[in-house]
């Protein structure tokens, strides 16, 4: 595989984990909102990866292929004092697991280092062959 390679994979990898972070964030913005934009309680949202073929068949790229909702049923609380309230007092919340998005940011956020040290260490080799002909 050439070291070239290595950039491509690893960019689209950091591309990918970078779409992840922020469909974290958004999932984490809306952890307590009553309503969205289209009135309902907030569905939280995962990536979803697919692989991008590359020239060399034992290595392959990263994309994100689409974000998806989660079907989990809505949290539903009790509070009487909601605005948002039923008649018996209850408010449905968005179905956010605020800890399983949180260890999903950290897994995000180390993919993403990951790879900004694969394409460093790609970087620094290149240099050295670059200079042994100096």
């Amino acid at each position: 595989m050439s070291l070239f390679n290595v950039f491509n994979i690893s960019g689209s990898a950091m591309s990918a984990q970078s779409q992840r972070l922020n469909t974290v964030a958004s999932n984490l913005a809306n952890a307590d909102s009553a309503t969205s934009a289209n009135g309902k309680p907030y569905k939280s949202k995962q990536v979803v990866f697919s692989a991008v073929p590359s020239a060399n068949p034992a290595a392959s790229g990263v994309k994100v292929n689409k974000v998806i909702e989660n079907d989990a049923p809505p949290k539903v609380i009790f509070d009487p004092k909601h605005p948002l309230a039923d008649e018996k007092g209850y408010v449905t919340m968005p179905n956010v697991n605020v800890t399983e998005e949180m260890v999903n940011m950290i897994s995000a956020s180390r993919a993403y280092q990951n790879n900004v040290e694969t394409m460093n260490a790609a970087k620094t080799m290149l240099m050295k062959t670059l200079s042994i002909g100096q």
